[in-house]
């Protein structure tokens, strides 16, 4: 009999266990998941905190799906963010400036920071040991579009160091953003303002030196921030909210993490790019503090970039912070 109950027992036992681990491997609920549409101004390590956030999960942890294209410019950034091609845009503040100025009633405010100062490498066709910024006076540059923040950052730098643009030096606007390299490798200029990984690729096919971080001169500034159209932030705060939450976890991880291995998780987004190659781009973005440690968009770099852009003569007088500014989702 008490063979019998053991026997019982243990029958019960198994089938408790085998209804717990039926139980726990049910699938869970499956949670809606958010398709954010990003628009990039271009494609570069420049925004490393965004493909680390992307290839380690951490937007999905959040309940959204990134669909990313690149814009090509901040122009065209701007657009797509105005058309509702794109419900977030990535790009240089200068754009919502622009736009609130030309009177649109949705314009785009800016929600998130992701880069605080200027993103440029200056390559130089000659190699000079000794680079100082007066040595650019009688020079070509190739520096990018008309009112965009690489060309008024490197006339701001010029001007900072005593020399006049279109006086001193030629700062050839001319050329398209994604042009630049190939117009530069091709014979164009003396100098060429590119982002990385564009900048460590030229050099080491050696077709140019690197002499100088633009983002070392330029100061802080809210060079890149992600900005959306006042009724998509309105109508989808839990969307950005979580957005910025991803954001930032990767912001963490490129802050607390060497080149290397930062290179070794963001690689799948640069297919065409080397790993070496890779972490020395991040190397030189580290270096040059080009990364945000946090989303917070201050006053303080708001009013230095309108600095900047009032002296490149693209504005006539400063906008408020608040305008253009959603500070709801700052820490």
């Amino acid at each position: 009999m008490k063979k019998k109950l053991l026997v019982i027992l243990a029958m019960l036992l198994c089938a408790a266990m085998l209804f717990s681990c039926t139980a726990k491997e049910k699938p869970p609920v499956d949670t809606p998941v958010v398709t954010v549409k990003v628009n990039e101004v271009t494609h570069s390590v420049f925004y490393a905190p965004q493909y680390a956030a992307m290839a380690l999960g951490y937007f999905e942890e959040e309940g959204l799906e990134i669909e990313l294209t690149n814009g090509g410019g901040a122009d065209k950034t701007m657009a797509a963010v105005l058309s509702g091609d794109a419900d977030i845009g990535l790009c240089g503040s200068e754009g919502t400036i622009y736009i609130y100025l030309a009177g649109n009633a949705d314009y785009p405010k800016t929600f998130a920071q992701l880069t605080k100062c200027d993103g440029s490498f200056l390559l130089s066709r000659e190699k000079q040991e000794d680079f100082k910024i007066e040595n650019l006076k009688g020079a070509h540059i190739i520096a990018g579009r008309k009112g965009g923040m690489p060309v008024m950052v490197m006339e701001w730098i010029l001007r900072q160091n005593g020399l006049t643009p279109g006086v001193d030096v030629t700062v050839d606007t001319s050329i398209a953003f994604n042009a630049m390299s190939g117009a530069f490798i091709g014979g164009t200029g003396d100098y060429v303002s590119l982002f990385e990984p564009t900048a460590t690729s030229v050099v080491n096919e050696g077709y140019g030196y690197m002499v100088m971080s633009l983002g070392e001169q330029s100061g802080n500034i809210p060079y890149t921030a992600y900005n959306a159209r006042q009724s998509y932030i309105k109508e989808n705060p839990e969307t950005i909210a979580a957005f910025v939450k991803a954001i930032e976890k990767g912001q963490s991880f490129v802050a607390q993490n060497e080149p290397k291995k930062i290179a070794e998780v963001i690689l799948p987004y640069f297919p065409d790019t080397s790993l070496n190659d890779l972490a020395a781009a991040v190397k030189n973005y580290k270096q040059a503090g080009a990364y945000a440690e946090n989303v917070t968009f201050t006053k303080e770099s708001f009013d230095l970039l309108q600095d900047i852009i009032i002296t490149a003569g693209e504005l006539e007088q400063k906008v408020e912070y608040e305008k253009l500014v959603c500070t709801d989702f700052f820490r």
